[in-house]
């Protein structure tokens, strides 16, 4: 689902209005009709008012609810390193920033 699509079906969950929403983010409904139709896209700020009113998180507002986060081949793996004492995942946090600065060196070198 799209960002104009996500926001309009964020704010009929709620129960809100236009009306109502536009008023609690500090904007003309106009502008907020805009952001739905996709024909204008907010600032950060709005976003953030957007989340807060709605009662959510800017990652719920922006991207679907499989969008972001670890594949499902990872998922209980970082579901059991979330059970670990924290020294464990000091070390797990290491590895992976190793890895991932490594990967990110490769695509760079790559690049070049």
């Amino acid at each position: 689902m799209n960002f104009p699509e996500h926001l309009a079906t964020l704010r009929k969950q709620k129960g809100m209005t236009q009306q109502q929403l536009a008023e609690k983010i500090g904007v003309h409904v106009v502008q907020l009709r805009r952001y739905e139709a996709g024909s204008a896209q907010p600032t950060l700020d709005v976003v953030r008012g957007m989340a807060v009113a709605l009662g959510i998180s800017a990652d719920a507002l922006l991207f679907d609810k499989d969008e972001r986060g670890p594949d499902a081949s990872l998922k209980l793996q970082f579901e059991a390193v979330c059970r670990f004492d924290p020294e464990s995942k000091k070390v797990v946090q290491q590895v992976l920033d190793s890895m991932i600065l490594q990967q990110e060196a490769r695509r760079w070198s790559a690049e070049r």
